[in-house]
Parts: C-alpha cells; sequence; structure tokens
C-alpha cells in the first residue's frame, strides 16, 4: 500500500485553460491568501528534490539516499522525475516489473477523467482534480522503497495548460504537501514540475555536482530558479570526487553550510551502471558516504 493519507478533495472548480495552473487549494478554504496556508498544513514527513547537470552521478545519489532512509526505518517514496529515467533501475527494480510502469505524464485518458477535459485543447477543466489515490494504484514496491514514476510532460515550459500538466502539477503537490512519509525526488535541473505553492514545500533542494566548472554553474543557475520558486533551503552535493584537488575545488566554490558532503568517484559504482543493478549493493563505501550526507542534512534541517 503506498498512498497513507487521502486528504484530496476535489473540488469542482472549472477555470479557463488560460489560468495559471500552480494554484492547488486542496486544503486552503481562504482562496485569497493561499501561500498563508501552504506550509503549516502540509504532511509530516521530509520532502527532498534532487536535482543537476546531466551525468554528475544525480540519480546514483537519490537511490543511495532512499536506501539510507529505509534502513533507519522510514518509509520512503521515491519519485521519477526526470526525463532521462533512471532511477527505477539505480533502485534495482528487476526491467521486467520495471516495463509494466508507465509514466503518470503520459496517462492522457487519465488526465482527461480527472480534470473532466473534453473537446481537446482550450476546453474547460478542473484546476484541482482528484489524485490522492494515484500513488496506491500506480507506485511499485521493492526492497521496502515505494516507487512511482512520474515522467515529464513533452511540451517544453511551464506554460503548458493541459490537463496532463495539471494532473502532473496537482500529483506533485499531494506528494509534497499531504503525504507524511520521507519522498524523494529525481528531478531534471529546470524544475519544471514545481509550482509555486508546491515548490515551498521542499524541505530540501539538493545539487549533484562534480568537480568542473559546468556543473557549478548549473548549480548556480538552480539556485536562482530555486530562490525565485521560494525554496529556501538549498544544499549541494559532490559526486565524483577523485582526489583532494576535486575536493577543493567543490569547497572553494560552494558556502560550507550549503555543502553536504562529497562522494567517492568509485569503480563499483561505475560497475552497478554497467551491470543495471542498484549501486548499494555493490558499493558499502559509496552508501556509507551517503548516510553521512543523510546525517548532516537532517542535523541542518534539525529534524
Amino acid at each position: 500500500m503506498c498512498d497513507h493519507h487521502n486528504h484530496a478533495h476535489d473540488h469542482d472548480h472549472e477555470h479557463d485553460h488560460d489560468h495559471e495552473h500552480d494554484h492547488h487549494h486542496d486544503h486552503s478554504h481562504d482562496h485569497h491568501h493561499p501561500r498563508l496556508h501552504a506550509v503549516p498544513q502540509r504532511g509530516a514527513g521530509l520532502k527532498i528534490a534532487i536535482t543537476g547537470k546531466g551525468g554528475v552521478g544525480k540519480t546514483t545519489f537519490a537511490s543511495l539516499l532512499c536506501r539510507a532512509f529505509t534502513a533507519d526505518g522510514a518509509r520512503v517514496l521515491a519519485v521519477d522525475a526526470d526525463p532521462d529515467a533512471n532511477l527505477a533501475a539505480a533502485l534495482g527494480i528487476p526491467a521486467d516489473r520495471a516495463e509494466s510502469l508507465q509514466p503518470v505524464a503520459r496517462m492522457k485518458e487519465l488526465a482527461e477523467e480527472r480534470t473532466g477535459a473534453s473537446g481537446g485543447y482550450g476546453s474547460f477543466f478542473k484546476l484541482n482534480p482528484k489524485v490522492s489515490d494515484l500513488p496506491e494504484q500506480f507506485c511499485l514496491e521493492h526492497d521496502g522503497v515505494r516507487f512511482l514514476w512520474m515522467g515529464t510532460l513533452e511540451q517544453g515550459g511551464s506554460g503548458c495548460a493541459c490537463p496532463e500538466s495539471t494532473l502532473v502539477k496537482r500529483l506533485m503537490g499531494h506528494l509534497l504537501l499531504e503525504r507524511d512519509e520521507v519522498v524523494i525526488m529525481d528531478m531534471e535541473a529546470g524544475l519544471e514540475h514545481l509550482g509555486r505553492r508546491t515548490a515551498e514545500s521542499v524541505d530540501a533542494l539538493v545539487v549533484v555536482v562534480e568537480p568542473g566548472q559546468r556543473s557549478l554553474q548549473t548549480a548556480r543557475q538552480i539556485e536562482r530558479l530555486a530562490g525565485d520558486l521560494g525554496i529556501e533551503e538549498v544544499f549541494v552535493v559532490g559526486s565524483k570526487v577523485r582526489d583532494d584537488e576535486d575536493r577543493r575545488l567543490i569547497e572553494g566554490e560552494i558556502p560550507s553550510r550549503q555543502l553536504l558532503g562529497t562522494i567517492s568517484f568509485c569503480e563499483e559504482v561505475r560497475r552497478a551502471d554497467r551491470e543495471n543493478c542498484a549501486p548499494d549493493r555493490l558499493s558499502a563505501q559509496a552508501l556509507s558516504e551517503v548516510r553521512k550526507i543523510k546525517e548532516r542534512l537532517l542535523s541542518l534541517r534539525g529534524k
């Protein structure tokens, strides 16, 4: 069972498609001041979004962080919201089981059913469709971690006002605002899935970087974007660190409070990727390093 709190209310508010679609008034009774209610009425769990430039080891870190929390008895929901979807494999989910999944963002019929959309683009539909039952329906559990493939939308940019976009953003809001477990999201660098109210409910945005200026530049861009969205806590994890020179480069660019730690370059992690298996199965060192990163994150968050 993956859904523990069916708090969502299926309001029948139908708005024109040209309106903004990140107004998720799940619980709020004051529709003129949604931000007053965004944080206090959220779930009690920890919500972590992980992002970074492609190829830096972001998905490896996300999978190891899931394992670190699970090992300590936490209930973990892992969400793959990256167009290059590899989190299922990194969690060790067998390929034959993963093949049965489809991303929520591509479920056009479901999106139309839940939003009440009809008549194609430009039609009226609900901005707040019911989504509380979707994690239970579409997630897959493996070795104690629940996995949900969110997927990404084909239309670029955050201005898409289609039923699929509405469903995805509403589901993101449910995961971040209403659930009381540890939710770990593997996201693309653009943070397209996060509307402002949803973003404000992210406890920590963790940017994974490798020792290189292009990766660090991407981290700075993500931090600016996160600030625009109202995300207060942006942390950094160094990945693929080979030596002290790599470590000094990252430490010289990232303020000490933001830097959660580093993960060493490791042949076992590379082998796990080649063999399509979970990195925690082959690299005790990487898992140990991520456990330390988790503890530092919790200490900084006061959890």
